[in-house]
């Protein structure tokens, strides 16, 4: 038998299959099997795609695998990964290699431990207590209380004398390495009573389920209208029809609620994936998935490779939201490739959002939750005029905190900068601190340094300017850092703490215990980055903030009134949830933005509308696709070169070419851009992938790389 395989390289000039002669002992080898192989003079990992009676080559030429190593891939995943190779114009290999178990390349190996068991002659010795040292007698009351232990807790060596005299039985046993639980203790098992939006929305869900019809639905509720529910409901249905499901969320870590739901609802069929955890929980997780031990996958936008062989349902929670994108190499978008397995599943994918994407609404389905499910009404929005302000904080906006102190509530505070200012200069001389890796400015932190939030470069402040030896140093412009501190002294206190939720906040067990606190605490106030608009319910909080909200209205991207958008209403939804009701504010410079008036009016509606006609109008996407390929290299001047080879070869397609044109230097290499915009998706794809190919062996000498974005984000 020969196997046909994918060596997992990462250079584009090696394509194609290799033919691998397989011995007898390896009869067990599928599609999808990961294999050590010969390659070269070198030795490489290889996913088996195809298996074959014989070869073009002769018997004798063809090498045999060395070994089969861990669980491989189900063979729909390496259908999967071929798919988002042509899709994304990458290779096979770089795309297999997102789809392995956890661990596999480092050869993760399930964790076995020492048990300790109580035997019957343990028990009688037990009862008569005779010739047992403390330590020895402890040890079996332990394990006659709580059953067989791990050696390690009780006492290795306690334990080898006891079971030299039989009283112990000690053997090795595999441990599952679980996810430690985070949440906030009340979700609950039985589930609420669904409202009659409610009712209305999922019938569709379940129908479609129910007829194994493969259906795209975008549910669209406001915020607080019971979106949860309606997946819940719609898990456990596919569930019950013996198929499984996978829930994508956009940050596992900042939405420990919706797993604690999931978990208090569904029990232990509920598998989570994410970044966060051990590389051994990822691996123990991924088999529990892959053998049906557990039937749901919920996670972030890896998790739609969760190895399920029975999907009936994939579901998007906060559709809308750019994280679904993967920045490595193949540029993927989860959201496309949840549409490709639930396709070849016959399953259904349901899409969520209070603020979808045009691209969803123009196309999909649409179920509606227009109210909030308890009645109560969104919370008025006020837009403060920031024009002539010099304080971060609006009048308006320090009245109401100081409300909220003595009154007792909480308030979200969100602005999307991180650290203490924008940027540092010298008075004297205008020098701007720079990265020395990018061609960006430096942003300056509470601890006295100042970072790179693109390539994480940090250096401590100087006392003077290197340039001109001036003292004299400027700080422009707020981040979460200075406004976390302005608060604290203004508010902070017993019993009104003042929390802060960014990315510079250490580890994402650290951020789950923020949300925690900020959720038991009876007042306070939440100040962050986007992070604090994403997913979560506190019925209690009464006040949101919104600084700078023009601020991604800055961006030369045709998203930017769109991402303003959904960051305004997300944030606003966070407010007026319980019986107090709430209020939100608003700072911008521009608050005549037609995305800032229809998100004060919560008319999501309107501004979708509006939005599709401008994008139609100028053949913005979904009314055209967009491929970005982006060449870096050290020397300037080969990054173009190599743009401009790419330009020559892909000028037949059937596009809009942009460019070259220049991008600023990023991790020390500089960067040389073109653009299409296509109305033919395919055939533009399909051109982009073959002139990369072409120039990947001249792109290696020259050292540039060549990274291709399909629908860039």
């Amino acid at each position: 038998m020969i196997a046909r395989v994918q060596p997992l390289t990462r250079t584009r000039a090696v394509r194609g299959l290799f033919d691998y002669r397989l011995r007898e002992d390896q009869s067990e080898v599928r599609v999808g099997s990961l294999l050590r192989v010969p390659f070269g003079r070198a030795r490489t990992l290889g996913v088996v795609v195809e298996l074959a009676n014989g070869s073009a080559l002769p018997d004798a030429r063809l090498a045999e695998p060395e070994a089969v190593l861990g669980p491989g891939m189900p063979a729909d995943l390496v259908e999967l990964g071929e798919w988002m190779a042509r899709e994304y114009c990458s290779t096979p290999a770089r795309a297999m290699s997102l789809l392995l178990a956890p661990g596999s390349s480092g050869g993760a190996r399930p964790r076995r431990l020492l048990f300790a068991e109580l035997t019957e002659a343990g028990r009688t010795a037990l009862g008569d207590g005779k010739g047992l040292s403390e330590r020895q007698r402890a040890a079996l009351l332990a394990l006659h209380a709580s059953g067989p232990a791990p050696a390690s807790e009780l006492g290795t060596p306690t334990l080898r004398r006891l079971e030299r005299r039989g009283l112990v039985a000690i053997a090795q046993r595999t441990v599952e390495r679980r996810p430690d639980r985070h949440g906030f203790g009340t979700a609950s098992a039985q589930p609420p009573p669904l409202t009659a939006e409610q009712k209305d929305a999922l019938a569709p869900v379940l129908g479609a389920l129910e007829n194994h019809e493969p259906r795209q639905l975008l549910l669209h509720g406001v915020t607080g209208s019971g979106k949860t529910e309606i997946y819940l409901h719609a898990v456990a249905r596919t569930l019950a029809l013996g198929r499984d499901a996978i829930v994508l969320v956009p940050e596992i870590a900042l939405t420990p609620q919706v797993l604690e739901r999931f978990q208090a609802r569904l029990g232990d069929v509920v598998a989570v994936t994410h970044s966060g955890l051990s590389q051994g929980q990822r691996h123990d997780e991924w088999l529990r998935l892959r053998s049906g031990e557990a039937r749901v996958c919920l996670g972030p936008r890896s998790a739609v490779f969760a190895p399920l062989q029975r999907l009936g349902l994939i579901i998007v929670d906060e559709e809308h939201e750019a994280s679904y994108k993967h920045e490595g190499d193949p540029r993927y978008d989860a959201r496309a490739v949840a549409a490709r397995r639930a396709q070849a599943h016959d399953a259904v994918l349901l899409l969520g959002s209070a603020t979808p994407r045009p691209e969803s609404a123009g196309s999909l389905k649409r179920l509606q939750l227009r109210a909030r499910i308890d009645g109560r009404p969104l919370p008025p929005v006020e837009v403060l005029d920031m024009r002539g302000q010099h304080h971060p904080l609006h009048p308006v906006t320090r009245m109401a905190l100081a409300d909220l102190r003595r009154g007792g509530g909480k308030a979200i505070v969100l602005l999307n900068r991180r650290g203490w200012s924008n940027f540092l200069t010298c008075r004297s001389c205008g020098r701007v601190w720079m990265c020395p890796h990018c061609d960006v400015a430096l942003v300056l932190h509470r601890d006295g340094t100042v970072a790179c939030h693109h390539c994480g470069h940090r250096a401590r402040v100087p006392e003077r300017c290197p340039a001109c030896a001036s003292v004299s140093l400027a700080r422009h412009g707020a981040g979460t850092e200075r406004i976390e501190e302005e608060l604290a002294a203004a508010l902070g206190g017993e019993g009104f703490p003042v929390l802060r939720l960014d990315a510079d906040s250490v580890g994402l067990a650290t951020r789950a215990r923020t949300l925690e606190r900020f959720a038991a605490a009876s007042a306070g106030v939440l100040i962050g980055t986007q992070m604090v608009a994403k997913g979560h319910d506190f019925p209690d909080v009464t006040l949101g903030v919104v600084l700078d909200a023009d601020q991604t209205l800055r961006f030369p991207d045709f998203r930017a009134e769109e991402r303003t958008f959904a960051l305004l209403t997300q944030l606003a939804g966070r407010a007026g949830r319980g019986a107090a009701g709430g209020r939100v504010l608003v700072q911008t410079l521009a608050p005549e933005a037609r995305c800032i008036a229809f998100a004060a009016r919560h008319d999501a509606d309107g501004f979708l509308a509006d939005e599709l006609t401008r994008r139609r109008a100028l053949g913005y996407p979904p009314f055209s696709t967009l491929i970005r390929i982006v060449c870096a290299a050290p020397d300037a001047a080969d990054a173009t070169t190599l743009a401009s080879a790419v330009g020559e070869r892909i000028s037949h397609a059937p596009a809009a070419l942009l460019g070259p044109a220049p991008l600023f230097r990023l991790r020390g290499r500089a960067r040389s851009q073109l653009l299409l915009k296509c109305s033919e998706r395919a055939p533009a794809v399909a051109a982009v992938g073959d002139a990369v190919d072409a120039l990947a062996e001249l792109a290696a000498r020259r050292e540039v790389s060549i990274s291709v974005d399909v629908d860039p984000q």
